[in-house]
């Protein structure tokens, strides 16, 4: 007869199998597919494929010891140190806009000089952490408009304009919904979010306009004719089929996609790997999502649950948009897809907000008090 499991074998069975684990294994299996399709995309380029894998295979390396190093945590002592935290994100942004020390690349000013650090990337983790802060620091005055909304939007808006400034209206306005999203998560009055969300709609769509270039692209999207980046990445897709071509063998990557092993490197996929393969790609991000809503319902107050929120957000959105911009369903953006596109910033980015995930699954998994602690005792007169 076979015995019952004891307390530790059913613990250890619950610990491989948790939310964080899914999300872990999703995001491993993610980083694989893009190391693998990151050599066939960069086949043509000057520098080799190898050169880009390389990068790439240190920038894992890099992301997999911040992962660690986050996970092991306190993350409620980190709360004291969140002004710097904030402040140190905001210097850098503003650091950026600097000729001298930001570069600048196409119009925009996104990079530092030194290691070429995308610092709007970083900048994610610094407002998640700000604001879940600051919201789980007043969620009895959550209600009122000055505490509950003005100053939590004046923290969004210290992050999103120099972003704007670079200019990028794109991550910004991605910013501003993650930032929004929390802050209806934390029970913010709907007047309020709908007339700020009408506002910033607004002041996005006045910049567009006074922006020739983005302008352009606009109106090329709502043209019967796609741009030529996506047309090239739907010629990719029905190059592909449902079966793809096979690895190295995709055509588009040589000279007609652009930006085939960053931003479009879907595209890539589609050809090489075929229709299932890219749904396959879709369904493992929705996987993540779903992971993560699961972990959320073990959070133990709405610091951690906001905190993990924003991460959550930042990664499946980012997903969702990049999908969406490669398949031609809304205007292009230069956005990462994460875990698989080239790019050393957005992937250390990644390693962080799952060292987070990690770190909260380790948090809500022990006792709140040691058993010392928690043991009754008498209480003497």
């Amino acid at each position: 007869m076979a015995t019952a499991p004891q307390p530790a074998d059913t613990f250890r069975a619950r610990s491989l199998l948790n939310p964080a684990t899914v999300i872990v294994v999703c995001a491993i299996g993610l980083t694989l597919l893009g190391l693998t399709i990151l050599f066939s995309a960069s086949a043509s380029f000057k520098e080799g494929p190898y050169f880009y894998l390389t990068k790439q295979l240190a920038g894992v390396g890099i992301a997999a010891v911040l992962c660690f190093i986050v996970s092991r945590i306190d993350v409620d002592y980190a709360r004291n140190y969140w002004w710097w935290v904030g402040g140190a994100c905001l210097v850098l942004l503003v650091l950026v806009l600097l000729p001298y020390v930001g570069i600048r690349v196409n119009g925009s000013r996104r990079w530092l000089r030194l290691g070429g650090v995308q610092v709007s990337e970083f900048a994610k983790l610094g407002l998640v952490f700000c604001l879940a802060h600051y919201l789980a620091l007043n969620q009895t005055r959550i209600g009122e408009f000055k505490r509950g909304f003005l100053y939590p939007i004046g923290i969004i808006v210290a992050f999103v304009l120099p972003i704007v400034r670079e200019p990028d209206f794109g991550m910004g306005a991605f910013y501003l919904v993650v930032g929004l999203v929390m802050l209806f998560l934390a029970g913010a009055k709907w007047r309020y979010l709908l007339t700020s969300g009408a506002i910033a709609a607004a002041g996005f769509a006045a910049l567009v306009i006074q922006n020739p270039n983005r302008m352009r692209r606009l109106a090329e999207f709502w043209d019967s004719e796609p741009p030529y980046q996506v047309r090239q990445a739907l010629v990719a897709y029905a190059a592909g089929g449902t079966d793809g071509v096979g690895l190295g063998q995709g055509r588009q990557q040589l000279s007609f996609l652009p930006e085939a092993h960053t931003d479009m490197i879907f595209a890539v996929i589609g050809e090489e790997l075929g229709m299932w393969f890219t749904m396959g790609v879709v369904a493992v991000f929705l996987i993540i999502l779903i992971a993560g809503l699961m972990h959320l319902r073990r959070a133990p107050n709405l610091f951690h649950f906001l905190l993990v929120t924003g991460c959550l957000l930042f990664i499946t959105l980012q997903a969702l948009i990049n999908l969406l911009s490669v398949t031609g369903m809304v205007p292009p953006k230069g956005m990462s897809l994460p875990f698989i596109s080239a790019g050393l910033s957005n992937l250390l980015l990644m390693g962080l907000m799952l060292g987070v995930i990690i770190n909260t699954q380790r948090a809500w998994g022990r006792a709140a008090l040691p058993r010392r602690a928690r043991t009754m005792r008498e209480v003497l007169a």
